[in-house]
């Protein structure tokens, strides 16, 4: 397919807009990949919101402007990911807008296949599907369990073959008209506002359309422990998407929190039925908590030894504890946002709460 002309009014054509802080050891390789994209002729600018970083990333960013002058650097006084989005697009002058991440690896033709199946497909929103590349068997095992069916619920965009309309895709790239109408990102969100984006779109008529064409590859967490607090924070965000619009974007976002509240609910009755003189009520809870925990074992190592095979054997050791890490984290960070759903206000955003306090 041929690329699109270049805009005759004097704009860029194709805005990248990107949102970042305190990216020291990925902030080089990130902005090479920029400056390499193939934009077939076309006029384009990269608007990079740095959220006041404090270890390097804005010097570099300023450093890497001064050479290239496509790239433009703006202060994200919010700091966080929503916030830099929309002052980045704000700073924007494309007709097209293309997000990126700095901890993802991106073809040089990533920007120019999206654009051209923006065009092709009349979807309103366009993007690949969720690669990873990693090193490290704990990375790896985190890796592969991120594109299992066990932990993503069978999401799309997880699937790294398919090729059709979804409902969400990682990044974007939209029309800038499509984004105005939407109201650019909830920036009270500090989690899942891409996905409440794409679910804004859905409900408003829009099409989302996911090609394996678009490629680019994701860096997961490598540390269990980051990890954990990333799917705390996307199920505690989750609740605050979900009273917004009333209704979940999909029925499988809800099915951790089940889990993790029903044995909750087990394991909290048990001392309550010996309390209350009755244990033989404590006995059969006990039972349930048991035999509901055995199932989720035993589906546990069926989902590894699965994922072990596709990925390699020496990840075995490793998979069950990633598996539990999404499950848990996800559903303990959703009930723990219930509260949105009983009318309370959204936390402020504070940098350092456990909330908002994005890891790497």
């Amino acid at each position: 397919m041929s690329a699109p002309a270049r805009t005759l009014s004097g704009k860029p054509l194709v805005s990248i807009v990107v949102a970042c802080r305190n990216e020291l050891s990925h902030i080089r390789a990130f902005l090479d990949s920029i400056i390499g994209q193939n934009m077939a002729g076309m006029a384009w600018e990269a608007i990079i919101a740095d959220g006041l970083s404090d270890d390097g990333t804005f010097e570099i960013l300023r450093e890497y402007s001064d050479r290239h002058p496509e790239l433009c650097v703006v202060r994200n006084n919010g700091r966080f990911v929503s916030h830099g989005l929309n002052a980045a697009i704000r700073a924007s002058r494309g007709e097209i807008i293309i997000r990126m991440d700095a901890h993802t690896f991106y073809s040089p033709n990533y920007c120019l296949r999206s654009i051209e199946l923006l065009a092709s497909t009349g979807a309103d929103n366009v993007g690949g599907p969720a690669r990873t590349r990693v090193q490290g068997a704990k990375a790896r095992a985190v890796a592969a369990a991120y594109h299992s069916r066990f932990s993503t619920g069978g999401a799309r965009f997880h699937d790294d073959g398919f090729e059709g309309w979804v409902d969400t895709v990682p990044y974007g790239c939209w029309r800038r008209s499509t984004l105005l109408r939407l109201g650019l990102f909830d920036e009270s969100l500090i989690r899942n506002q891409d996905d409440e984006l794409n679910l804004r779109l859905i409900r408003a008529g829009g099409k989302i359309w996911q090609s394996p064409k678009i490629e680019s590859w994701y860096a997961p967490r490598p540390n269990f422990a980051k990890l954990f607090r990333q799917y705390f924070q996307y199920g505690f965000w989750k609740v605050a998407v979900i009273r917004k619009h009333r209704l979940p974007g999909s029925w499988r976002q809800l099915v951790p929190v089940c889990f993790v509240g029903i044995q909750i609910l087990l394991l909290g009755a048990c001392p309550i039925s010996l309390a209350a003189g009755r244990p033989s009520a404590a006995a059969v809870l006990a039972a349930l908590w048991i035999a509901l925990a055995a199932c989720y074992l035993a589906a546990n190592l069926v989902a590894s030894a699965a994922s072990a095979r596709r990925f390699g054997f020496d990840l075995l050791p490793f998979l069950p504890v990633v598996f539990a890490v999404y499950h848990y984290s996800y559903g303990l960070g959703f009930l723990a946002g219930f509260r949105f759903l009983l009318g309370t206000r959204v936390p402020s955003p504070m940098p350092n709460s456990a909330f908002t306090n994005v890891t790497r």
